[in-house]
């Protein structure tokens, strides 16, 4: 990762997201957040929307939450030393926004996204306002790219964050198990497209009708699958994020390099 040459221990928190139901949220997280602090990890991935799930008709009382949320995950972090990435709603006017936030170890903000791809199949786009811009943010681990969800399927934004620098994307999600082998699928494409790792976090549980069954990974830039949580199951997974790892991978395979934008006209 750029300016960043020291592997470290990322991980994810996948489990059954809460309809409504913040405080029980909160504290499945913290309990979560603890386990992985025990294990050495020095970043942790939570699911999309985390907070608070979909509860589309009340998002703003949700949204009115989130800064204290952001406080408390903040105390979490310099707590373990620990950056930690999960979308919640953000309030802006009238609006709000499906915002996936990046807390440094240090507890300090490093970044926010808001979710620029929303999925209209679902009327996500009634609910929400679109973001318009990528985010790449610098972190005490390296630059860290920032993704969500139905993003997956637009390999043009996770080109970007690479071409920006980030060796390490971060996919927080609540993808349905009806289409998760496109999960599986896109989220490895865009790691070995782009020669970086990825974490994708998705949620477990059944929430009206919905299955979702997990599969949260850790890919790294060759693709290969580090770690992953399959079958519904709560709980957490880690692996080690290898700078060296990356550019060792670009060295052999250089399509980075090989890039012809020029051809790419349409």
């Amino acid at each position: 990762m750029k300016d960043r040459q020291q592997a470290f221990r990322g991980g994810f928190v996948q489990f059954d997201v809460k309809l409504g139901e913040t405080d029980a949220n909160l504290a499945a997280v913290t309990a979560y957040i603890e386990e992985l602090a025990q294990q050495g990890v020095s970043l942790a991935v939570l699911p999309e929307m985390w907070t608070c799930g979909f509860d589309n008709d009340n998002l703003p009382a949700h949204a009115r939450r989130t800064p204290e949320i952001l406080v408390q995950l903040g105390r979490l972090a310099v707590r373990h030393r620990m950056i930690i990435a999960g979308s919640m709603p953000e309030s802006d006017g009238d609006r709000v926004f499906n915002t996936l936030y990046l807390i440094d170890a240090d507890g300090s903000p490093a970044g926010a996204y808001r979710k620029v791809h929303l999925f209209s199949v679902t009327g996500e786009n009634r609910y929400f306002a679109a973001g318009d811009r990528n985010v790449v943010c610098d972190t005490s681990l390296g630059r860290i790219g920032l993704m969500t969800c139905y993003d997956l399927r637009f390999p043009e934004l996770c080109r970007a964050l690479t071409l920006r620098g980030a060796g390490l994307i971060l996919v927080p999600a609540q993808w349905p198990d009806t289409r998760i082998d496109r999960w599986d699928v896109l989220a490895r494409a865009r790691a070995i497209e782009n020669q970086v790792y990825l974490i994708g976090c998705n949620r477990c549980g059944t929430e009206n009708n919905t299955v979702f069954s997990g599969h949260s990974l850790i890919a790294d830039p060759s693709g290969e699958v580090l770690q992953w949580l399959e079958n519904g199951e709560s709980g957490i997974r880690y692996a080690d994020i290898r700078p060296d790892r990356i550019r060792k991978i670009r060295e052999y395979m250089p399509s980075l390099k090989e890039r012809m934008p020029e051809a790419y006209a349409v």
